[in-house]
């Protein structure tokens, strides 16, 4: 079984990626089959429950308010819209729920209240319940955890050197400060990035860095292609090339081999060829349904044929627990 290091260094990582890439993705695939069922994929359906009007500028999302997108703002959604659409994503094969809010934090308000219900409500369903919802203090994280919440994302985006250049309103530390009370919550973590930003490779591999030398790595690591979109800053951006996704991939798969790595942002661009290749380097995640909060993704059914033509099978929710929810333990 393969060691997990808490301590990889820039060259370290930066050997893996420059690797040869038949190699790596040969290496990378040798790791996952040692460490998980590489036949089994995590199906995520992600939600947007409160859309636009975010007082953020990251230079790639339509959500933030100061971005003339073509992006309709819509309120927070009600709790029996969430619930409805978490039944029709499980019953289309997904086992975890990712709700999203266009917040640049959580506010302790009937807001958040509504947000707790809807946690307690999908996990109900015996769906995992993740939720993306900006920074958010321990007490907060504390009260997702315990209304049943699994698992909380917040994405490092890029290096530490290069997020000024993305976004100016918050800082690299509350990125981390946020992973730390998610943490301190006994949550687990989904924490990843986006490439094709106009970052370097370098700024990639100093990433992974950061993720991979976290106190214990984050159980979820998404790796986005950017979606460029009309009337933000990187509306002009190219496209990644199919092969930097699969060295991304292959690289986190390399240096945190029980991490579940999800296929994210960018796949209504990969023929059914690239996405074999990222399964092949270790991702053993995707987002299913046709959109991912704002952007255009593949169909349900158009991956349930991928996952039959590849030998893939879904993976079942709780797969190393369930949550343990207060309120429960405390009615009994």
């Amino acid at each position: 079984m393969t060691e997990i290091k808490n301590n990889w260094t820039k060259e370290e990582i930066s050997e893996i990626y420059h690797s040869p890439l038949l190699d790596l993705i040969y290496r990378a695939a040798t790791v996952h089959r040692e460490n998980k069922d590489y036949s089994e994929v995590q199906i995520s359906s992600l939600l947007s429950i409160k859309t636009g009007g975010c007082p953020e500028d990251c230079a790639y999302c339509p959500q933030a308010a100061r971005f003339h997108t073509d992006l309709e703002v819509q309120a927070l959604m009600s709790v029996d819209q969430v619930t409805d659409a978490a039944q029709k994503a499980k019953n289309a094969g997904a086992s975890r729920l990712c709700m999203g809010a266009a917040w640049r934090e959580v506010r302790d308000n009937r807001d958040f209240d509504r947000v707790i219900e809807m946690v307690k409500s999908v996990n109900s369903l015996d769906m995992e319940v993740c939720c993306t919802l900006g920074m958010l203090t321990e007490s907060q994280a504390q009260r997702l955890a315990d209304a049943g919440l699994y698992a909380y994302n917040h994405n490092l985006d890029t290096s530490e050197d290069d997020y000024k250049r993305i976004i100016t309103t918050r800082t690299y530390d509350d990125r981390l400060k946020t992973i730390d009370n998610a943490r301190k919550a006994k949550l687990t973590v989904c924490s990843g990035g986006i490439i094709g930003l106009g970052e370097t490779v370098e700024d990639r591999i100093s990433m992974l860095k950061t993720l991979s030398n976290m106190v214990k790595h984050p159980e979820s690591v998404p790796i986005n292609a950017l979606v460029p979109v009309k009337g933000t800053p990187l509306a002009d951006q190219p496209r990644v090339p199919i092969w930097d996704m699969i060295r991304m991939i292959a690289t986190a798969r390399i240096i945190m081999p029980k991490t579940v790595v999800r296929l994210s942002a960018g796949r209504t661009e990969m023929s059914l060829t690239d996405q074999a290749f990222c399964f092949m380097a270790g991702a053993n995640s995707i987002f299913a349904g046709d959109k991912l909060l704002t952007t255009p993704n593949p169909a349900f059914n158009e991956d349930m044929e991928m996952f039959s033509l590849l030998g893939l099978k879904p993976r079942e929710a709780f797969k190393n627990g369930r949550p343990r929810v207060r309120v429960e333990e405390e009615a009994l």
